[in-house]
């Protein structure tokens, strides 16, 4: 296998929004891009792939994810940020940019009642914390190492910016998800459950888990 682990472009844009659907389906069948934006699959689609390109760089941009190629196809990506700089408020911006490029004058006020459904569960950043999101596989390519590669990547990433932990958040009930980063040396520390949260995902919740760097 002819693997290449390489920083995202513009040019990824398709797959990263492919990939962050998808990391964020994990073992359910809805994820929180789905219910936040409601539509079609190729609408929220289309919306993330608008949405990693922004000018304002955020969590989902494509400058913090890494790509894992196969003979130059892009199989799997993950994302690795500051929340302090690239966190929440500077997400919120960047959602705001995209809906003017979509011609819309402001945000969904239905999705705004939708985000605050899933966002009770969304566990807060550890203080100075290296923060891992967004991790997909193609499903030809899964079991094959290559996610254990890219965290290897990532976290070496946070490491040379300085940081001395890193977190993962991921739904509770994904236990194929928390064995592989408990082999990176990840520990579950504590978790967000919510009864909306619950119906709107299907998961009752979000766990916080964390390594030293």
């Amino acid at each position: 296998m002819n693997l290449k682990i390489r920083l995202a472009r513009p040019e990824d844009a398709s797959f990263l929004a492919w990939v962050i659907i998808t990391s964020g389906r994990a073992h359910v069948q809805r994820g929180i891009w789905e219910v936040i934006l409601g539509g079609t699959e190729e609408e929220c689609l289309a919306f993330l792939q608008m949405l990693v390109v922004t000018k304002m760089p955020h969590l989902f941009h494509y400058s913090c994810f890494l790509v894992a190629e196969v003979d130059g196809r892009p199989v799997a990506a993950l994302g690795g940020y500051d929340p302090r700089s690239l966190g929440y408020p500077a997400l919120r911006k960047a959602i705001v940019e995209v809906v003017h490029k979509l011609g819309l004058s402001e945000p969904d006020k239905a999705a705004g009642t939708r985000s605050e459904r899933i966002l009770c569960c969304i566990p807060e950043e550890v203080e100075g914390a290296w923060v891992i999101d967004s991790v997909a596989t193609v499903p030809k390519f899964r079991r094959r190492g290559i996610v254990s590669k890219l965290l290897e990547k990532i976290v070496e990433k946070g490491r040379k910016k300085g940081f001395r932990r890193a977190q993962i958040n991921m739904y509770i009930g994904n236990t194929p998800a928390q064995k592989a980063y408990e082999k990176h040396g990840f520990k579950v520390v504590d978790e967000k459950r919510h009864s909306a949260f619950e119906e709107e995902i299907g998961s009752p919740g979000m766990v916080r888990l964390l390594r030293d760097l």
